[in-house]
């Protein structure tokens, strides 16, 4: 698989990341996304609040927090 995960991953044309988990289509980032990824990285989507880290290879959903609101809303 692609940077060897375990875990299925595409980006779009609009360079956001996209990843197969639970048998879900979910997004995964596009800047918070770490590139490469590598084991143990940890990031928060600013858009959806989702929490994921990759675990043995696995990209995993590790819990959701209230999405930042940009100041200028």
């Amino acid at each position: 698989m692609a940077f060897g995960l375990k875990t299925k991953i595409w980006q779009t044309g609009q360079l956001e990341w996209y990843g197969l988990i639970d048998n879900e289509d979910l997004y995964l980032g596009s800047r918070e996304f770490p590139l490469p990824p590598e084991e143990g990285d940890e990031w928060t989507v600013r858009e959806t609040g989702f929490r994921f880290k990759i675990v043995d290879g696995v990209i995993c959903k590790i819990g959701q927090i209230e999405p930042e609101k940009p100041e200028w809303l």
